[in-house]
């Protein structure tokens, strides 16, 4: 179950990432589509390298994304405790009926 949770944050994370890129992309920043995954995946994980880089007419959509990516796998983070918490409050309940 721990792993399913993990694997749906991932995926949830990585479509993030992805719409970034595309948004990116599409406004003229890269001339590829790897530059701007890059990018995005770089500012989403708050990483930040700086060997790309964002024009100054959308770089504070790159903060954005960073304070967006930086909330969210915070959250997930918590989420994923929570949910950890909770299977092992049933397994220890499940155990304690035997």
């Amino acid at each position: 179950m721990i792993l399913l949770v993990v694997f749906g944050i991932f995926a949830l994370h990585t479509a993030q990432i992805w719409v970034y890129a595309i948004a990116f992309r599409v406004l003229g920043e890269f001339q590829t589509f790897e530059q701007a995954l890059y990018l995005s995946t770089v500012t989403f994980s708050t990483v930040g390298y700086g060997d790309l880089t964002l024009s100054v007419s959308w770089r504070v959509l790159g903060a954005i994304e960073g304070a967006n990516g930086l909330i969210l796998i915070a959250w997930s983070t918590a989420f994923l405790f929570g949910v950890t918490t909770r299977l092992r409050i049933l397994e220890h309940d499940w155990l304690e009926h035997d």
